[in-house]
């Protein structure tokens, strides 16, 4: 996931960082012009404008540690330092015919790119209004050999180009990765935001229909309940025990899945044992799909956990109720231990032998609820994307082997996580006693 930033506080570094660059320029070309040159520059006065500049971006490297964003009128001020400070320069060197005198052009398209148009409109007229001046009052450069004057002319014109490149190239093409970074966050956000907004507003419709149906299964397991304690006297019901018996136990799933939304509702679950939930939670789905062959794979990880075993039962009974609609012939459930990146996660593997998903359907699938070709809405797989992400956690969908798919979940071990820090806490009292 992309973090948002915020573009004037990148603006303010990026700053700071060109008047780094700018001062170091400004002693390299005194000095290679005071050497090799032969030029009699006002140092004292020159070096008193660097001083002040040095200052100046300390206290603005103190401004960018602070958390508080920047406005755009200290952008500006910001940018009139620099012009001033360049102005300033250039008056004790020569002044307009300085051929660094058109580094207000590269000061001036960085305020283009960070400003709005009316301060850039007033930086443009303050440089304008500085170049006129220096046009006509500055102190003329004396240089000792004036045959030097056109190499150091034509010299200064060759870095000066260079240097106009360099940072408009550098600060635009950094401010242009910002922005899009940016926008990638924002984009990611919204989807985010419009993600919750379908899932609650399911949510709502899920809990008044299992308002509207607490009645009905009431009434329902009461008439079973009648029909298995008469078959236990009637000869011609008798046969059908096993089946009132079967459904007593399907109205008994009904009703605890009622349950598990009302107790959803008032909060999340608490953490708990992976091993110790998974072995109940298989059993109550095996209860709702007896036709289906069902088998789990592998050892449970010991030492995992999770959060919110309520949310991830509905995520995996989502994943399971699919592939038991793809094939009905094998569905296989697989958790095991996974490290990515120094994280620990949960992964659980449902696999199905169907047909598999089209490519161009599972492009789709998980991002909003769409048609398939075997009569679903994608609405289960909505919702379980959107708990899985909730959960700081993912869902797959990938190939089987040799066909059908395996829907992939991956949720953070918070068993590993506990550990790790019982262990660490145990290391600090041992230290503590030693």
């Amino acid at each position: 996931m992309h973090r948002i930033t915020n573009t004037g506080r990148v603006n303010l570094g990026h700053l700071f960082w060109l008047r780094s660059l700018a001062i170091i320029g400004q002693l390299t070309t005194i000095a290679v012009v005071q050497i090799f040159f032969g030029a009699k520059l006002p140092l004292p006065a020159m070096l008193l404008v660097i001083a002040l500049e040095m200052i100046f971006n300390g206290l603005t490297w103190l401004r960018v540690a602070r958390a508080r964003p920047e406005t755009n009128s200290e952008l500006f001020g910001q940018m009139l330092v620099d012009l001033g400070a360049l102005s300033a320069l250039l008056f004790l060197s020569g002044g307009a015919t300085n051929p660094f005198v058109t580094l207000y052009l590269p000061s001036l398209a960085i305020a283009a790119a960070v400003l709005p148009w009316t301060m850039m409109a007033c930086l443009a007229l303050f440089a304008v209004a500085c170049y006129a001046l220096l046009s006509y009052n500055y102190v003329p450069l004396n240089i000792e050999n004036p045959a030097n004057l056109f190499d150091y002319f034509r010299t200064g014109l060759w870095v000066n180009f260079m240097v106009s490149v360099g940072l408009i190239g550098w600060f635009v093409a950094r401010m242009s990765r910002a922005l899009r970074v940016r926008d990638a966050a924002l984009a990611d956000a919204q989807q985010r935001h419009l993600r919750d907004e379908r899932a609650v507003a399911l949510g709502v419709q899920a809990a008044t229909v299992a308002h509207e149906m607490g009645t009905p299964l009431s009434t329902i397991a009461m008439l079973s309940e009648e029909l298995r304690d008469a078959a236990a006297h009637d000869r011609n019901l008798a046969p059908y025990a096993a089946d009132f018996e079967l459904l007593e136990q399907q109205m008994a799933l009904c009703t605890s899945a009622l349950a598990r939304l009302r107790s959803r509702a008032t909060g999340p679950s608490s953490r708990q044992p992976l091993g110790e939930w998974l072995s109940s939670f298989i059993e109550q789905w095996r209860l709702r799909h007896p036709q289906v062959k069902f088998a789990k794979l592998g050892e449970t990880p010991a030492d995992a956990s999770i959060d919110d075993p309520v949310a991830v039962g509905q995520i995996l009974t989502i994943l399971l109720d699919n592939a038991a609609r793809a094939s009905s012939e094998s569905v296989t459930l697989q958790a095991s231990a996974e490290d990515i990146d120094d994280m620990d996660y949960v992964r659980f593997d449902v696999c199905d032998s169907g047909p598999g998903i089209p490519a161009a359907l599972r492009a789709t699938l998980g991002a909003g609820p769409v048609d398939s070709t075997q009569g679903g809405h994608g609405v289960g797989l909505y919702l379980a994307f959107a708990a899985a992400a909730r959960l700081s956690g993912s869902i797959e969908l990938i190939d089987g082997k040799p066909r059908g798919t395996c829907a992939v979940l991956r949720l953070p071990n918070r068993g590993a996580v506990a550990v790790a820090a019982s262990a660490d806490a145990a290391g600090t009292e041992r230290s503590g006693a030693a």
